[in-house]
């Protein structure tokens, strides 16, 4: 390859090796079906760094300067979330114990349908048990 610097070999290098290491599948894991007929596929979460460096040393020719180099790259996986498909439901439960925040907002619609459905029988009570119906 006439005109390109060595450094240029070891960075396609690497890049090309976490090309292969990192892909759709790495943050979304294979799905798993549970018995009840619900899907969980787990998420996670994908941190990587590349580094590349090099050096010319003096040679007795001018012409080429001797190379000397390297490159690398680390990739860290995380897991963060289990996405739980159901039969009328979509939930996202998070790994860690500190998102209590997201169950509660998990929580409001099914609490509100309770409320609701309290405050509906209660009109039912009062109309069915008014003083006026003989």
């Amino acid at each position: 390859m006439e005109g390109t610097h060595p450094i240029e070999g070891l960075m396609q290098t690497a890049m090309e090796s976490l090309k292969m290491m990192v892909d759709v599948n790495t943050i979304l894991g294979d799905p798993v079906e549970t018995p009840d007929g619900s899907v969980i596929v787990p998420v996670s979460r994908v941190s990587f760094g590349f580094a590349a460096g090099g050096s010319e040393f003096q040679a007795k020719d001018a012409d080429e300067l001797p190379f000397g180099g390297g490159s690398g790259a680390g990739v860290a996986l995380n897991p963060v979330a289990f996405l739980v498909v159901g039969h009328d439901t979509v939930r996202l439960l998070p790994v860690d114990n500190t998102a209590i925040y997201d169950r509660l907002v998990d929580m409001i619609p099914q609490v509100v349908d309770q409320v609701h459905g309290l405050i509906q029988g209660n009109r039912m009570n009062s109309t069915l048990k008014t003083p006026y119906n003989v």
